[in-house]
């Protein structure tokens, strides 16, 4: 666990009416029940054919800090009574949570996290499970189709200004955890690891306007002097063409790349690279950004853009800012329980899950089953289970770091059917079946 970001008690992330629920449960005696909670989505978000696991690491560490101190109590007694605040003062979570492993994939069905211990100390945890995960792997799955859809080439993470400060740091992290190669976001290098990547904007270039006009070249001097040649020039603030042409007066052939963030990007791009090699910059980048998507980036893999720059989309989820996931008690004292809901049902049982691949590595099957049985038989085909101890006992186990989980994204990317990748809208790519 990364000692700085553990600022804090976390308890207070949650809906009053779990401590609500919590006081009831104390009172009747069902708060010590032994139940399993799941974590499942009932279905993908409109278009989308796999979801990425994202923000396990982070739910871990907010799971230490999920304590009652004096100040949170203080909240929590104008709506509790006295023996549910002095339970809230001393609670641990004593229990086991298994779970998929970050940056794994998943489909419709999949039982993400499972949380077993006492009724009482499993059901406060909804609120903050579901919060992170659903916000973590909606930008995750999110990013993951922007990297498909880039080819291999540079994405920056650039969304601070379009999300609430608190998100944009696990924004961040979530975009890289899915193969984005750097973040603006100076939190999250901080916090996570995550590279820094960023230059200037528009009012730097503006800044140099003086009684006598516009000072363009000027505001290129002036950043060349202070990061070297190698730096990124904006060059479409007034006239692109004339902004290339100084750029690479100012720095020589040797620049690093230009920005373009407005226009019509593929038109400009070629516009740009061919200014570029003809002033003899052939090695000099282009990088684009601008509301970009997902879409956006695939229409754009034929032009030669370098690298990419992505904020409102990425951060919003690009259509799907939440992954629609929820927490449901499966289990109480070994007994099957389910939601029967028109349309929000829920399967009973404490479960567990394989997922079947060809000898190729390419997925056929999700397979999930009552975690008090035995896997069904795979056949000819590989089979690996998904679960991992991430919890024992309360304690929290060794997780994957985060460039281990980046890694995990990418392999489970290449797994996938071909169909899989598609931008278009279709089923799931990996079909889970459930076995009783």
């Amino acid at each position: 666990m990364d000692p700085r970001d553990t600022a804090g008690s976390s308890a207070l992330l949650t809906d009053q009416y779990e401590l609500t629920m919590l006081a009831a449960a104390l009172a009747d005696g069902s708060a010590v029940r032994r139940c399993t909670f799941e974590v499942f989505a009932r279905r993908l978000p409109h278009g989308r054919r796999y979801g990425v696991v994202a923000g396990t690491g982070r739910f871990l560490d907010a799971l230490t800090r999920f304590r009652f101190g004096e100040a949170e109590l203080e909240i929590a007694a104008g709506f509790l009574d006295t023996a549910t605040i002095d339970w809230l003062r001393n609670y641990r979570f004593t229990g086991d949570i298994d779970g998929y492993p970050e940056g794994e994939l998943y489909f419709p069905g999949s039982p993400i996290l499972s949380v077993t211990g006492t009724f009482a100390e499993c059901v406060v945890l909804e609120t903050l499970v579901l919060s992170v995960l659903n916000h973590d792997s909606a930008i995750a799955s999110a990013a993951a189709r922007m990297v498909s859809a880039a080819g291999g080439r540079r994405m920056i993470e650039m969304g601070s200004r379009r999300t609430h400060e608190l998100a944009a740091p696990a924004s961040a992290r979530a975009a890289y955890l899915a193969g984005f190669h750097a973040t603006s976001n100076l939190e999250a290098v901080r916090r996570y690891g995550v590279p820094g990547a960023g230059t200037s904007a528009h009012a730097f270039t503006l800044v140099h306007s003086g009684p006598d006009g516009e000072h363009e070249v000027e505001a290129f001097r002036s950043q060349v002097a202070a990061f070297g040649p190698g730096t990124t020039l904006l060059v479409d603030t007034f006239d692109i063409t004339r902004g290339v042409e100084l750029a690479v007066q100012v720095a020589g052939p040797e620049l690093g790349a230009v920005r373009i963030d407005s226009g019509d990007l593929g038109v400009l791009a070629r516009q740009v690279r061919q200014q570029l090699d003809e002033l003899g910059a052939v090695n000099t980048r282009i990088v684009v950004s601008g509301d970009l998507d997902e879409y956006a980036i695939a229409a754009l893999r034929a032009e030669p853009v370098d690298a990419y720059g992505v904020g409102t989309q990425l951060v919003t989820g690009s259509g799907a800012p939440t992954a629609g996931m929820v927490y449901k008690l499966v289990e109480v004292e070994g007994l099957p329980v389910a939601k029967r809901s028109s349309h929000k049902e829920s399967r009973g049982g404490a479960k567990r899950a394989i997922r079947l691949a060809r000898p190729t590595g390419t997925i056929v099957e999700e397979i999930v089953y009552r975690a008090a049985g035995d896997p069904p038989d795979p056949g000819a085909l590989e089979v690996r289970d998904l679960m991992v101890p991430l919890v024992g006992g309360g304690e929290v186990l060794d997780h994957p770091t985060l460039v281990e989980s980046r890694g995990l994204v990418a392999r489970g990317l290449v797994s996938l059917p071909w169909e899989g990748l598609k931008l278009s809208d279709g089923d799931p790519a990996v079909s889970t079946t459930f076995v009783a």
